[in-house]
């Protein structure tokens, strides 16, 4: 029975159940981490190596693929990027344009004594002989020549000419301008005229008028060419010299003419030429 017990293949087995007992044993007491890791890490090191150059290799085949379609995505990015820019701008044109329309729109309710057709700025003559913008209203519209314009803020001009759709605007500044005004703190009548520069001046004032600077100026009604109690511009400055009869100055217009992109034209004031009867 012992004989049994103990025969070359138990003993194989024993032998061999107690070696992988033991190793058992060492490996989850961690002596033989230092063997495993000196063991695996050349596997390791190889598979890393072989992975790197197997990258490589599809790169080397896929990227010119890749940036052919990197290319042709950023190029419809960038399409899409200019055209949202495009649609803020003139989303941003149109808001500032309905702003102003609004403005006009109320500026008319609130002085109802006229009646208004609104006009968008089509062109622009500014040059040092001339001062005139053009607008999208014409006779079709009920435009006549010398209708009073004038914006929110004020004073712009009158029509000069015009054809069935369009109409030519003599804006203030012109040379060949003149609006007769009244001096509001003063109480005394004036006429600011244009000139080549732009600028408009104010004339007429008799030397004894004691004139306050900032004092506002409204048209008077006088002359025949605009309605009165229109809002001109204010004294910047003011000069007599001896021996003259009148003062002069400089004026700052109420209307910003560089930036005018639409504007009303009086349409219930016919303007008369009283030049025939002044002496």
């Amino acid at each position: 029975m012992i004989k049994k017990l103990f025969t070359p293949k138990n003993l194989r087995n024993l032998v061999i159940i107690m070696v992988v007992v033991g190793v058992l044993f060492l490996a989850i007491s961690g002596y033989l981490t230092p063997i495993f890791s000196f063991s695996v890490s050349p596997f390791i090191s190889a598979q890393s190596w072989l992975s790197q150059r197997y990258l490589a290799f599809s790169d080397f085949f896929n990227s010119p693929r890749d940036m052919a379609t990197l290319r042709s995505e950023n190029a419809r990015l960038e399409n899409e990027v200019a055209m949202l820019q495009s649609e803020i701008v003139a989303l941003q044109e149109n808001l500032a344009q309905s702003d102003i329309l609004y403005t006009l729109l109320d500026f008319a309710r609130t002085n109802p004594e006229h009646e208004y057709v609104a006009a968008t700025v089509i062109g622009r003559e500014v040059t040092p002989y001339l001062q005139y913008i053009i607008i999208d209203k014409g006779s079709n519209d009920g435009l006549r020549h010398g209708m009073p314009v004038v914006t929110q803020q004020g004073l712009v001009g009158r029509i000069d000419a015009l054809i069935s759709n369009a109409a030519r605007i003599q804006l203030i500044t012109d040379a060949n301008s003149t609006v007769n005004v009244k001096l509001q703190t003063a109480g005394v009548e004036g006429l600011v005229r244009g000139s080549v520069t732009g600028e408009i001046t104010l004339d007429m004032v008799p030397v004894d008028t004691e004139v306050q600077i900032g004092d506002v100026l409204m048209t008077s009604g006088l002359g025949g060419t605009y309605p009165p109690n229109i809002f001109v511009g204010q004294i910047l400055t003011m000069q007599s010299k001896q021996n003259v009869l009148f003062q002069t100055g400089s004026i700052q217009p109420v209307v910003d003419f560089t930036n005018l992109s639409a504007v009303l034209v009086i349409t219930n004031f016919d303007s008369v030429d009283i030049s025939p009867l002044v002496p």
